[in-house]
């Protein structure tokens, strides 16, 4: 009896240090200081723009990156390559039901399911992009100096259900098809 409470103290005290030890740190991410820009594909040539995080942090271990997860405010989309009527007509066309929904589904979410490192300042993130309802797995590659991290993220817009334009569902679309990837490249200040 007296070696089981002896071990039982003993495997209590290594835990305590152990965890005394490991720091989990969650850093949120200043939003005025963060930038999401987003840019679509066409046979004609593309367009692009910004959008706004709601809400964002980053989790460390030790000072290793371990998790994630992003709020994406979607009312805030807006083009940034053209002005005027064509710019209006081109966010208001987003945030329709033809792509975004932006009045039903008014947040996208990203949330970290594994982070493995794959150099000193790099991690392959998998995780969960829900947009429009609709959540998918993903990967990406996400670099962090110091408080900035950097990350490119391609998006088959598909997968959550945004057909309009697209090759895979319409024939005979001519030079007015749009390409299913996007791109969203994060540049974040935590």
């Amino acid at each position: 009896m007296k070696n089981i409470v002896k071990n039982l103290a003993l495997v209590t005290l290594v835990t305590f240090i152990t965890l005394s030890f490991t720091t989990i740190e969650k850093k949120e991410i200043k939003l005025n200081k963060s930038k999401v820009v987003w840019k679509g594909y066409k046979v004609t040539g593309s367009h692009e723009g910004s959008i706004s995080l709601k809400s964002g942090l980053l989790e460390f271990k030790n000072g290793k990156l371990t998790g994630g997860q992003f709020v994406i405010d979607m009312n805030t989309i807006i083009c940034t390559d053209l002005t005027g009527e064509y710019k209006g007509k081109l966010e208001g066309h987003l945030k329709s039901d033809d792509f975004f929904g932006v009045e039903a589904f008014p947040t996208a979410n990203l949330i970290f399911t594994s982070v493995k490192a794959t150099g000193k300042n790099s991690y392959e993130v998998k995780g969960n992009l829900t947009i429009k309802g609709k959540t998918n797995p993903i990967t990406f590659v996400i670099s962090i100096y110091g408080n900035k991290a950097t990350a490119t993220v391609k998006i088959d817009r598909t997968k959550y259900d945004i057909r309009y334009g697209s090759t895979s569902f319409f024939e005979n679309l001519q030079d007015k098809a749009i390409y299913d990837e996007f791109d969203l490249v994060a540049d974040l200040e935590f």
